[in-house]
């Protein structure tokens, strides 16, 4: 079953995509590499550990996972077009003593696997950080192989 089908038997609809928020692209292709840059949840604030709890970080990964896979989609035309999700790093807004960010950012991974099965096991780092842009809570990029 193709990545695209199995979204669809999922039930998952991707989000739209903003216009970037800066100087940058969403997505840069260089050979079969497709870069993204970090995206992050929309709408809620705090820091995790504090006002945001560990299960409502992980959903916030995981809209953070549904929009890059949108970029991969506008950029890539489809998800069948997806070999393999390389690498991922998650950063996480969370207050000194937190611990927990790769649990936070389980939300993004795990439904990277979900979508793409074994494609979808990855490299991956994160980390903990005092601020994000626009006060969100996650951010996440990573870096897919694609084919023709």
């Amino acid at each position: 079953m193709g990545h695209e089908a199995r979204l669809k038997e999922l039930g998952l609809i991707l989000p739209n995509i903003a216009d970037p928020a800066g100087s940058y692209e969403h997505a840069v292709r260089t050979g079969p590499l497709l870069f993204l840059s970090g995206k992050g949840p929309l709408g809620p604030e705090g820091r995790v550990g504090d006002e945001i709890g560990v299960d409502e970080a992980y959903e916030h990964a995981r809209q953070t996972g549904l929009i890059l896979l949108a970029v991969m989609r506008r950029e890539l035309g489809s998800l069948d077009r997806v070999s393999r999700v390389v690498k991922v790093l998650g950063m996480v807004k969370a207050i000194p003593q937190f611990d927990r960010h790769p649990q936070v950012i389980d939300g993004c991974s795990d439904l990277f696997l979900t979508v793409f099965g074994e494609a979808g096991r990855h490299a991956r780092s994160a980390i903990g950080v005092q601020s994000l842009p626009f006060g969100i809570t996650v951010e996440i990029e990573c870096i897919v192989e694609w084919t023709d």
